[in-house]
């Protein structure tokens, strides 16, 4: 399969983006749909920011649900459970919806799938999904990068037919270490230096080095004004395209940031026979090898 997305190489290259970010169009028979102007926000800024899709008492059952799992004797010691670069504190939790009758159920909320479904015009499965979890003063960053290099160096995906949804669990403030973008960036591609080091992923988890974009490429991708953060009150769902370029900074607050991330590819962009830059694929806890279409639920 041609590889129409090369990093990991000697020298860095930035790549025009070489397919749509919006592949449906606007329904006005379903109330779950995104509308014109939202679409038209997605395609032209890569993300989408849409206040209390999900309720309070919603959100407080999800929040019990993810503390539950947090402490949960029988999940410690699997490679689902991640934790800071330089302390025991847990970062992030890897397919919640597995472990979870009301995060399966939340993975296929019409309220998220239908949308999902709208931008890629195709039919989903998760790809991968998560909690990440910064805790007050002791969350530690995400630097900056596309998380579509990673899924197409390692996870061979081909094509960036495939975004992220995710629910804030917790208020995201400017302070308390929130997702930044920067809008447009996800109409090119930066190929990042170097060469993807075996089972990289024990060490990306908790600190990414390769697949990082440097300070020229950055330099390129942003004016001074072009920045932007998703924040807002918990029930909030964002959705940010694969190619997006983000980071995250530490959490200085006493307060606790966390979220709820799926990631919804097309069944039209399942993976190629190899990882496009990486010695062998990730493991299916980062990259499903389940295809299937997933069934939707009120």
């Amino acid at each position: 399969m041609e590889d129409l997305y090369p990093t990991r190489r000697n020298e860095e290259v930035i790549i025009d983006r070489r397919e749509p970010v919006v592949y449906g169009a606007p329904d006005s028979h379903n109330s779950n749909a995104l509308s014109a102007d939202q679409l038209a926000t997605y395609e032209s800024d890569g993300f989408i920011i849409i206040p209390n899709v999900f309720s309070a008492h919603e959100v407080d059952f999800m929040v019990r649900e993810y503390e539950t799992l947090a402490f949960n004797h029988d999940l410690q010691g699997r490679e689902e459970l991640v934790f800071e670069p330089e302390s025991n504190e847990l970062r992030s939790i890897f397919n919640p919806q597995r472990f979870s009758p009301l995060f399966d159920r939340i993975s296929r909320d019409q309220r998220i799938k239908d949308k999902a479904q709208q931008i890629l015009d195709s039919d989903v499965y998760i790809h991968q999904a998560r909690i990440n979890i910064k805790r007050g003063i002791h969350g530690k960053s995400f630097p900056w990068h596309s998380d579509f290099e990673t899924w197409h160096a390692e996870d061979g995906l081909p094509r960036m037919r495939v975004l992220t949804a995710w629910i804030m669990l917790t208020e995201n403030t400017p302070f308390n270490g929130p997702l930044f973008l920067v809008p447009g960036s996800h109409k090119q591609f930066v190929g990042c230096v170097g060469e993807t080091p075996k089972e990289h992923h024990k060490a990306s988890l908790r600190q990414q080095k390769y697949g990082v974009p440097s300070l020229n490429a950055l330099n390129s991708l942003m004016d001074s004004d072009k920045l932007a953060g998703a924040f807002g009150k918990p029930g909030t769902l964002v959705f940010h395209e694969g190619n997006v370029m983000h980071g995250s900074p530490d959490n200085i607050t006493p307060w606790p940031r966390t979220n709820l991330f799926f990631v919804y590819n097309s069944i039209h962009n399942t993976p190629a026979s190899k990882p496009f830059a990486a010695p062998d694929f990730r493991p299916e806890f980062l990259a499903s090898q389940n295809f299937t279409p997933l069934r939707e639920v009120d």
